[in-house]
């Protein structure tokens, strides 16, 4: 009977406990001890799981089901492991991949010169003394490092040089030290153009340097500051050199921060390269990242991370082009017009002109990594489309991401469901062995990725 008795009495204190941990999430300024409740949970999950069929939340009409509400946000983080000697991923049919270089230093985007040179950003988060307040803060910290997120940045860009054309970069240089996370990489003429977490600088290029120097001249300062929640920045010119477009992710989730905290954020900027002015060129993108100028028509297309905390089939991040002036829905809507009300105040009046994506890639991705197939010499069905690099989820059940993926288009658009390119990060025991985050075509038409967590960068070609 006491068994019975204790039994009934734990139920009402672990409800307690819970809402306690779930009121936590939202104010860091509840007790320590709810941390307790936070971590045992989140190991859980409470128990959500996807309920979509495979395949239902991709494509240009993803099946949106009711947002799923639990007291702890839905965890499922990979570990990170090691690749094993002479172990890699597993390509597609007709595709080999083999490592370009190895031993990096959580190698995030890749650009490739016109000579061949490979630059590689090695980078992670800058201090974000706002970003790590309180329980969510403490939980999120320790999150991205079990996930292998957690080393210090190393501010670097490396060159990697393959001169023999065998694959292998038998060439590495510390091509620029001092930055600031740097991410995005764009050559202009004989200008180098960087995106550190805080704005662009540029560097005067020599074909053939294997080495910059100082830290670059200040070209416009991109939103930054204490917080930076999303703090990657990529950047892509235009066809005619003069113009600069720059991704700027969130500060948050669903702006539970502030809206005032997201000025000039979750957008894609344009600066104008004469004058370093700038302007907004598209508004309401959660945390854009890749970019790349679509061959047929010439438009501008880029990958979003999407919202969280609405269950494993909520929200599907997504592919896009982007429409000069358009607002993409975030806070306030996804995908078109269907209103997330978590957020508050609404804004019906921009809900009203939220523009719906293009394609989605499926719930909790995490794509990164864009390239066109744009000066590939890759096999059918690889010929006409683009490749992007899913970084993989941590918040999802069963795990999604974790790959290349190849989307076929037509006509300038995507056309039918993503083809495999390179699987295998994940091992038989769900641990992460890679991570694939920014993707390129190099001057022999291969595809190379970056693996910020194998530290390696990948280079997939055809079989012969």
């Amino acid at each position: 009977m006491r068994t019975d008795i204790r039994t009934r009495s734990r139920a009402p204190a672990r409800a307690r406990a819970q809402a306690q941990a779930a009121t936590s999430w939202r104010h860091p300024a509840l007790a320590l001890g709810a941390i307790v409740v936070v971590s045992a949970a989140a190991l859980a999950g409470c128990g959500e799981i996807s309920k979509l069929p495979p395949g239902a939340a991709v494509g240009p009409t993803p099946t949106l089901p009711e947002p799923t509400r639990t007291l702890i946000p839905t965890v499922n983080v990979a570990p990170s492991a090691e690749w094993a000697k002479g172990e890699t991923p597993t390509p597609a049919t007709g595709l080999t991949v083999k490592a370009l270089a190895t031993g990096l230093s959580h190698p995030r985007w890749v650009t490739v010169l016109p000579n061949g040179d490979v630059l590689v950003a090695e980078s992670n988060a800058p201090p974000r003394p706002d970003d790590g307040k309180g329980i969510k803060g403490f939980v999120m910290k320790k999150i991205m490092k079990r996930a292998g997120a957690g080393v210090q940045s190393a501010n670097t860009i490396t060159l990697l040089r393959d001169a023999d054309g065998d694959g292998v970069a038998e060439v590495r240089s510390r091509f620029a030290e001092g930055l600031h996370s740097p991410f995005g990489m764009v050559l202009v003429g004989d200008q180098l153009y960087v995106a550190n977490a805080d704005g662009i600088v540029r560097f005067h290029y020599t074909t053939g340097a294997t080495k910059l120097e100082g830290t670059g001249e200040h070209v416009v300062e991109l939103p930054g500051g204490p917080l930076n929640h999303h703090w990657t920045k990529n950047i892509i010119a235009s066809r005619d050199g003069k113009r600069l477009y720059a991704t700027v992710g969130s500060n948050s989730n669903v702006a539970e921060n502030g809206i005032d905290k997201e000025e000039g954020r979750a957008a894609i900027w344009e600066i104008d390269l004469a004058t370093g002015s700038k302007r907004l060129f598209a508004t309401g993108l959660r945390n854009p990242n890749g970019m790349a100028w679509e061959p047929g028509t010439g438009a501008l297309w880029t990958v979003v991370n999407e919202r969280d905390e609405l269950g494993s089939d909520l929200v599907p991040d997504y592919l896009t082009s982007v429409k000069q002036g358009a607002f993409y829905g975030w806070p306030y809507s996804y995908y078109g017009r269907h209103v997330d009300d978590r957020v508050k105040p609404p804004r019906p009046d921009l809900v009203a002109q939220a523009v719906a994506p293009d394609y989605a890639l499926g719930t909790h991705v995490a794509p990164l990594g864009l390239a066109t197939t744009e000066g590939a010499k890759l096999p059918p069905p690889f010929t006409n489309g683009m490749f992007i690099g899913q970084h993989g989820s941590w918040n999802r059940k069963p795990r999604s991401g974790y790959n290349v993926v190849f989307v076929p288009f037509s006509n300038g658009s995507p056309r039918g469901q993503p083809i495999d390119v390179l699987t295998g990060f994940l091992d038989g025991d769900g641990k992460a062995r890679g991570r694939p985050v920014g993707v390129a075509i190099d001057r022999q038409g291969a595809l190379l990725v970056a693996d910020d967590v194998g530290n390696t960068i990948w280079r997939v070609a055809a079989a012969r």
